[in-house]
């Protein structure tokens, strides 16, 4: 088991994991990670739970959230760490977004129950558990029925973007959720900006310079999804446009099977260096202090 590493990039059962807060933090110190990072999508309600639970264990706990948004027709998740998650702009910016969610989830339920399938909303959000419901849990409810054997084929089948069950959401300029976590005391990081989409390096980097202007801080160089290659790819845009790096697992629990905390699919890591450099980075741009929980 690898030592001395972090994983900055978990989900909760505050949105679309499977594991609370407070077992995040269990399973963390089973995984020997010095430093983790609760990145719900476009919430904070699981970041008070998180930071009580670690105040007794010896990791770091960061305080973070990974915001949806969209930016010349893709979209563009940006996590934000060492916010404060009581906020009052930053709770009502994450209502709005979830109103989003929820619109889009309410035409999704349609769609699908036109399409045959047996789904309501309170099944979804008896299952959700937390503010934040996402395709996931729709994907669970189908899956529990029996209409499909997994997560992915429910997603190629139903819900994934062009499929006959999916709807779009209205989402945040990248701009406004940059300024956001800005106004919660954090910095922003471009969350698996090569996830999915087998980008050229010449697009990553279009990206790049179109939305620094705003606020980036950072790329997560170090994602399971990644290629050696995306990866150097990666690293090397950091450095060229002055970026910090940062990096984790994505971590869902079950909902995601196979990639566990800290390890990813079992030969990932990242190295505590990416958390003490964005540590020290934060420190000296903010210039204010975060509740963070750093142990005893």
């Amino acid at each position: 088991m690898p030592t001395g590493n972090v994983d900055l990039h978990i989900h909760s059962t505050a949105s679309d994991g499977t594991l609370t807060p407070a077992e995040i933090v269990a399973r963390a110190q089973q995984q020997n990670l010095n430093a983790i990072a609760l990145t719900d999508h476009d919430t904070v309600g699981g970041i008070d739970e998180f930071l009580a639970a670690a105040s007794s264990t010896n990791l770091t706990a960061i305080p973070g959230v990974e915001i949806s948004s969209l930016f010349s027709g893709r979209e563009i998740h940006i996590l934000g760490f060492f916010i404060d998650h009581h906020s009052p702009e930053l709770l009502a910016f994450l209502d709005r977004i979830r109103d989003g969610r929820n619109a889009r989830n309410d035409e999704m339920l349609r769609r699908l129950r036109s399409l045959g399938y047996d789904i309501s909303l309170e099944e979804v959000k008896a299952r959700c558990g937390g503010d934040s419901i996402g395709r996931p849990h729709l994907a669970a409810i189908l899956i529990e029925k029996g209409y499909f054997k997994d997560s992915k084929q429910a997603f190629e089948r139903c819900l994934k973007r062009g499929a006959p069950g999916f709807c779009p959401r209205k989402l945040p300029h990248p701009e406004e959720a940059l300024r956001q976590i800005h106004g919660a005391g954090g910095i922003a990081v471009w969350a698996h900006p090569v996830y999915r989409n087998k980008f050229a390096r010449s697009h990553v980097r279009g990206i790049i310079r179109k939305i620094k202007p705003f606020g980036l801080d950072g790329v997560e160089a170090y994602y399971p999804g990644y290629t050696p290659a995306q990866h150097q790819m990666l690293l090397e845009l950091a450095e060229m446009f002055d970026l910090q790096v940062s990096g984790g697992t994505d971590f869902h629990g079950d909902n995601i099977p196979g990639l566990e905390l800290g390890t990813g699919y079992g030969d990932f890591a990242v190295p505590e260096e990416c958390f003490v450099r964005l540590k020290r980075y934060h420190d000296v741009l903010r210039n204010q202090p975060v509740n963070i929980s750093q142990g005893e």
